[in-house]
């Protein structure tokens, strides 16, 4: 669980990408839960890979399939780490709500 006491831009406004990176995995999982917006999905070595936009950065979520572990949680500041994911989104979709 996060300390919100020494937090003071969470819960209201996104993080950062640097404050983030700070946190454990269950505390980059609590703002992706809190701030996150699901963009897509993926597979690679046996993971599921979910992206999320969060505002200022994306985010990775890596888990198991079968045992719903989550192994991985990245924040990507590079627009070259989305290229997996481009045919994925349709961005007319995203406009069209």
């Amino acid at each position: 669980m996060i300390n919100t006491a020494s937090t003071p831009e969470y819960p209201y406004h996104s993080p950062s990408l640097s404050f983030f990176n700070t946190h454990t995995l269950a505390g980059r999982l609590e703002m992706i839960w809190a701030h996150g917006t699901f963009l897509a999905e993926r597979g690679r070595r046996g993971y599921r890979i979910q992206l999320y936009d969060m505002g200022d950065f994306f985010a990775e979520v890596w888990s198991n399939p079968e045992s719903h572990i989550v192994g991985l949680i990245r924040g990507l500041a590079s627009k070259r780490a989305l290229e997996p994911y481009t045919n994925k989104i349709d961005l007319w979709d995203m406009m069209c709500w």
